[in-house]
């Protein structure tokens, strides 16, 4: 087997069909092929490799459907690392965006960082003039940001399947480490890696502890990550939205862009616009049936 073809949708809106299916079969002509979840994730195995007219003869017949296929040069494969972005992927918003809402400048700052995201700014001269207008402001802020976080569908599962077969689970972000501890606490990361925003006399200073955190310092987290696992970056699963992960996504195994800006999305190799966070479970050949439950316990 030379390729695989996995296909996703949104778990709230399973439309992969028997009819969707049926004209799939006509296009590939796949060896083998696998349910993963009813309506909601097949995977298509072919005998060669994905050639150019294939791959648009099943852009055609999708057409406009909302669902994601991404095509694999080799059968899944359960990834030992997963690490993630966390602003607008693991949890739903922009954590500096949703700050800065608290006090009256939310559209201001928003503008900035949909910049930055998009690649348009210098990632780490835009968070220090972003942090810049946040001084004076009480860091209880920060409790009441933690307590309005809102996580991203599928992510908990994502996690505590991973961790339960045997993945390390990272968090990487160039938000605050005031949230990301809280986000990786929530969720059983195993680590978390962020920049640091100081706080001096109960106040926010409106600047960031140095070095920053951003594009370069992702992917160096993902080759320090490998190196703690001794296992290569191919074994790696990095998920982003932003022009800040693309490093680190196209130096993973699996890269993938989850419904990202427009630039990330036409750069990765791998994308999920329509899924939630388990499709990037269904990218490594996991079966819903294998799924971690929200009681499963964790080591």
């Amino acid at each position: 087997m030379s390729a695989a073809l996995i296909l996703t949708c949104d778990p709230c809106r399973p439309i992969i069909d028997a009819g969707v299916l049926a004209a799939l079969r006509d296009v590939l002509s796949p060896v083998s092929e696998v349910c993963l979840a009813p309506a909601i994730s097949h995977q298509f195995d072919l005998a060669g490799p994905a050639a150019a007219a294939l791959r648009q003869g099943v852009a055609a017949c999708l057409g406009e459907r909302p669902i994601d296929h991404n095509w694999l040069p080799h059968a899944p494969q359960r990834q030992r690392l997963l690490i993630a972005d966390m602003d607008s992927t693991i949890i739903v918003g922009e954590s500096l965006d949703d700050l800065a809402a608290m006090i009256g400048i939310g559209d201001e700052i928003a503008a900035v960082t949909a910049r930055a995201m998009r690649g348009e700014l210098d990632f780490e001269a835009a968070l220090q003039a972003r942090v810049a207008r946040l001084s004076g402001q009480p860091a209880t802020l920060l409790d009441d940001l933690r307590a309005t976080i809102r996580l991203t569908a599928g992510a908990e599962t994502l996690v505590k399947t991973m961790r339960a077969n045997g993945s390390h689970c990272a968090l990487v972000s160039g938000g605050f480490t005031a949230i990301t501890e809280h986000v990786a606490g929530l969720l059983g990361f195993d680590s978390h890696r962020g920049n640091t925003l100081d706080i001096v006399d109960g106040r926010i200073a409106g600047t960031v502890s140095l070095p920053i955190l951003g594009q370069d310092a992702k992917q160096q987290a993902l080759m320090a990550l490998c190196g703690q696992l001794q296992c290569t970056a191919a074994a790696a699963l990095a998920v982003g939205d932003g022009a800040n992960d693309l490093a680190m996504l196209s130096g993973a195994g699996l890269g993938v862009a989850f419904r990202a800006k427009p630039a990330v999305r036409a750069a990765a190799k791998y994308r999920i616009d329509h899924g939630d966070l388990t499709a990037l479970l269904y990218l490594q050949g996991y079966k819903l049936s294998e799924f971690a439950t929200e009681a499963a316990e964790v080591n």
